[in-house]
């Protein structure tokens, strides 16, 4: 290991560089839905060791180094792990296929820059001896926040993801959150980096005592997520018969004409499928979920298909569907991304508008400004959905109070949950269908399981094209459907959990994590000096 260290700190120039891409490439793999979150053990501590090789001769060189080894670490991890969101250009591709060598690129360069952030931050706060895998954890960590929160924020692949991988090592979510488990998942993936004793003094006390506490760590993940599942029981909610519709309907033809006329009949057909000879269809069910614009036009517009919805459904029962809303006002017309909840008169009993778009797919930020700029078609191509009020918890007769989070909304820790009025469960739509069988819907899906760890409620998915899944509050699928598969999902409703101790004080847990980094390093540096 000696020798590995000594050839990655004699590195120079481009080769530092490409090692970089390299460890950040390989790191993505610790992501759904390879999982192969133990290479992370590799990676890091070979990012420990060219950190101590970046040139010390002066402060800007070293941030210059600094900045390239981050910057590239980051470029390879989010090449590797978000190449995926580029495929969405093809689904035409004859009108946008030209713009998916250009995504596929600039995503993964302006997400690097994060990395590269917390690489120069690691290498200003760098201690001698072990103290040096602290600076590390305590910079990826404030950094993948940052990630989660700069403009609208994209916490996807977040390193503390890596403990979704299994659903043991993926329950302490519910006591720091995913961004708690980035800081503590830097500290454990590097403390490999302390067994050549570098950095200070020889093998001493200090560095037993660190790679002691990343070793307790590591188990005491493991022995808290085996203990939670353990006493776990697989308990239901009375009366409570759920059924999610999976169509698998591609983009291309979802949006055409025909598309449109056939999409209310294929859902009201596929909702009355008998799995078995015992089967009822849809007279069994209290609930139908529905995904992300299943319905490709102004439901609330449409009397006669209300009618029909209606005409299907059972006494009792309820529909979720997500379809466009459209609420005109003297002046113009907001369209929405929404959710409604329909009864068996047809009725409209509710409605969710998604509150968190997604930028340049759902609006176009700066619109004026393209526009000004000449752009004005890119604006037109994209088209513009406004933004929801946010959280909220819908109540209705007979059903346990639910919250709505349409898409992405989900990747989202703290929010969307109207913590003062708790629902028991969350409804999440989405249509994962413009990017085929990539790694994305099965991020999507890990993301979703630790958004359920988190809050202590179970999650009921429904996937255009998968993956649909009834989710509970230890983030464990009761039941899914295959990707891409035309599908029901049926089950009953997991119950809900006390608010976990992140409910209660994630956001204090996280930052108390990164002050006590800090305290750390002004004490180390007093006692260098």
């Amino acid at each position: 290991m000696r020798a590995i260290e000594n050839w990655v700190l004699l590195l120079w120039g481009w080769k530092r560089w490409a090692l970089a891409l390299a460890l950040g490439a390989a790191s993505a793999m610790a992501m759904a839905p390879v999982d192969a979150f133990p290479v992370l053990f590799v990676t890091f501590p070979l990012l420990v060791w060219l950190i101590d090789g970046t040139p010390a001769t002066s402060l800007i060189t070293s941030l210059r180094g600094a900045f390239a080894v981050g910057w590239w670490l980051g470029f390879g991890y989010f090449l590797a792990g978000l190449w995926w969101i580029s495929s969405a250009f093809l689904v035409e591709a004859d009108v946008y296929g030209w713009m998916t060598p250009i995504i596929t690129v600039i995503i993964p360069a302006g997400f690097a820059f994060f990395w590269a952030f917390a690489v120069c931050l690691a290498r200003i706060l760098w201690l001698k001896g072990p103290g040096r895998i602290v600076m590390l954890a305590f910079a990826m960590a404030l950094a993948e926040w940052l990630r989660g929160h700069v403009l609208t924020g994209f916490p996807w692949i977040l390193i503390g993801q890596a403990f979704g991988a299994s659903d043991v090592t993926a329950q302490a979510a519910s006591l720091v959150g995913v961004y708690g488990l980035t800081f503590l998942g830097v500290l454990i993936f590097s403390a490999p980096a302390l067994l050549t004793g570098s950095g200070s003094e020889g093998r001493g006390r200090a560095q037993r005592v660190w790679l002691a506490i990343a070793a307790i760590l590591m188990l005491g993940d493991i022995g808290y997520g085996s203990a939670r599942l353990g006493g776990a029981e697989a308990d239901t909610v009375d009366g409570i018969n759920l059924r999610i519709v999976q169509p698998s309907i591609q983009q291309n033809q979802k949006w055409t004409e025909e598309g449109r006329a056939k999409a209310l009949q294929t859902y009201l057909d596929l909702s009355d499928t008998k799995t078995s000879p015992d089967d009822l269809g849809i007279l069994s069910r209290t609930h139908l979920i529905w995904p992300e614009t299943a319905l490709p036009f102004i439901l609330s517009h449409e009397p006669d298909a209300l009618a029909k919805i209606g005409e299907a459904l059972p006494p009792g029962t309820l529909l979720l569907t997500g379809a466009p809303r459209a609420v005109k006002t003297p002046n113009f017309t907001q369209f929405f991304n929404s959710v409604y909840v329909i009864g068996n008169d047809g009725e409209i009993e509710a409605a969710y508008d998604k509150a968190h778009l997604v930028p340049f797919g759902e609006y176009v930020p700066l619109n004026g400004l393209f526009v000004r700029l000449g752009l004005g078609d890119l604006t037109r191509m994209i088209g513009g959905f406004s933004k929801g009020p946010g959280a909220k918890t819908i109540s209705l007769p007979g059903t346990p109070p639910f919250a709505i989070l349409i898409c992405y909304e989900i990747i989202f820790p703290d929010s969307g949950i109207d913590e003062n009025n708790r629902p028991q469960w969350i409804v999440n739509v989405t249509n994962d269908g413009w990017f085929g069988k990539t790694f994305g819907p099965y991020q999507h899906l890990e993301l979703t399981r630790l958004r359920a760890i988190e809050e202590g409620l179970p999650v009921v998915r429904a996937a255009n094209t998968g993956i649909s899944a009834i989710i509970d509050a230890y983030g464990r699928p009761r039941e899914q459907a295959p990707l891409e598969a035309v599908a029901v999902v049926d089950g009953q409703l997991p119950p809900a959990l006390p608010p976990t101790l992140y409910v209660r004080n994630g956001r204090a847990i996280f930052w108390s994590l990164l002050l006590a980094s800090l305290v750390f390093w002004a004490f180390s540096r007093f006692r260098q000096h």
